[in-house]
């Protein structure tokens, strides 16, 4: 549940935020990261489904079913603002409420059993997503500048 969630995060995160500033429009951006968090929900609940079972283990079908499962929920939680707020400039910012909100209640919900205090592991899950989110931001706008491409 914990990869498919924080991929789910990194990941969408990264890609809405690349786009957000390359492409005008919100649904355009809502669009494409439907399409890229359906995929890559698919692609990760696969791809852990053939790890278990590379490891042999008997639970490999439901546990990569909740890795799918959190990833599709985590990227429709972050993707809803696009479809919500028609602003690209607010909805990045609900997005990323969305995300933030997200971190903090993964990691109060996990630190009974968590050894690190809870700020050192939140603060590392937001570095970690914010820090995608940015180079994805600037790839989107290198992107954007060198093609020559204005949507």
């Amino acid at each position: 549940m914990v990869l498919g969630m924080h991929d789910a995060l990194v990941e969408i995160t990264g890609i809405l935020a690349g786009l957000a500033f390359a492409i005008a429009s919100t649904r355009v951006i809502l669009m494409t990261g439907t399409i890229a968090a359906v995929s890559a929900s698919l692609s990760m609940t696969a791809a852990n489904y053939m790890a278990r079972r590379t490891d042999n283990n008997p639970d490999a079908l439901v546990c990569a079913g909740y890795t799918g499962l959190m990833y599709m929920i985590t990227s429709f939680a972050i993707i809803a603002p696009f479809g919500l707020i028609h602003h690209r400039g607010a909805a990045v910012g609900a997005m990323i409420g969305v995300a933030v909100a997200i971190i903090l209640i993964f990691n109060a919900v996990t630190r009974r059993g968590a050894t690190r205090p809870f700020w050192a592991r939140a603060g590392e899950m937001l570095g970690v997503c914010f820090g995608v989110a940015m180079t994805s931001f600037l790839i989107g706008q290198m992107a954007k500048y060198f093609l020559g491409i204005s949507i």
